[in-house]
């Protein structure tokens, strides 16, 4: 009994029924895009956190604030999430300290909307594609788990019309069906494993956004009464 030529992964996938086809390059997409995902994720965690170290260092190395704002802002496109946090707040307290009869609450709070605002816009971006690859590791061996049950159930179905059934007989059902399940596993790991680094990675870099943003409105709260 020759099984291991009838089983082979290519002959599987070919010999497949439409439908496990479909599931297999819907998996297949699923796996290449959420790679694509994890690439553009890592190369976007790993630099803004070298510009947050960065900016903290210039920022509690005694920089002056003017100094350090027109800086940033002459080179805005190529700012960091922390750099236009600081921009937006020192521009919008600037701005509110130019007007005559202001109080120092409301320019100190209006630099923390400002700050905000900003602060919200940029996790946006560095959470941009998280959901996906969310979706792909829950959904995917679910998907799998739909081939390998459409698998089984033709491999079984074929045996009715057999008088004697051998392992020869069944054995390709069931590995197309195990194929599904393998491909479904194959696109979720790296999909849960990449997801779960970088929302850490992203909620780190959150908290040190938040604490920059508390002292430096520290920092303005003290200049304003000097």
């Amino acid at each position: 009994m020759n099984v291991s030529s009838d089983v082979s992964i290519l002959s599987l996938v070919t010999n497949a029924s439409v439908i496990v086809q479909l599931i297999l390059g819907l998996l297949v997409f699923g796996s290449l895009m959420s790679w694509w995902y994890i690439f553009i994720k890592m190369f976007a965690t790993k630099a803004a956190a070298r510009e947050t170290n960065t900016f903290e260092r210039d920022f509690w190395g005694g920089t002056d604030l003017n100094a350090m704002y027109n800086k940033v802002s002459s080179g805005h496109g190529n700012a960091g999430a922390i750099e236009k946090i600081f921009e937006s707040g020192f521009k919008e307290f600037l701005k509110l300290r130019s007007r005559s009869g202001q109080d120092i609450a409301a320019v100190l709070d209006g630099t923390r909307r400002a700050m905000r605002a900003t602060y919200q816009r940029e996790m946006d971006a560095l959470e941009a594609h998280l959901p996906f690859l969310a979706t792909v590791g829950s959904v995917s061996p679910y998907v799998g788990l739909l081939g390998t049950v459409w698998g089984i159930m033709n491999a079984f179905r074929g045996l009715a019309n057999v008088g004697q059934a051998t392992l020869a007989h069944v054995a390709p059902g069931i590995a197309e069906a195990l194929v599904a399940t393998a491909m479904g596993l194959f696109a979720a790991i790296p999909a849960v494993v990449a997801y779960n680094r970088y929302t850490a990675d992203i909620d780190r870099l959150s908290i040190r956004f938040e604490s920059f943003m508390e002292e430096f409105s520290n920092i303005l709260q003290r200049q304003s009464h000097n």
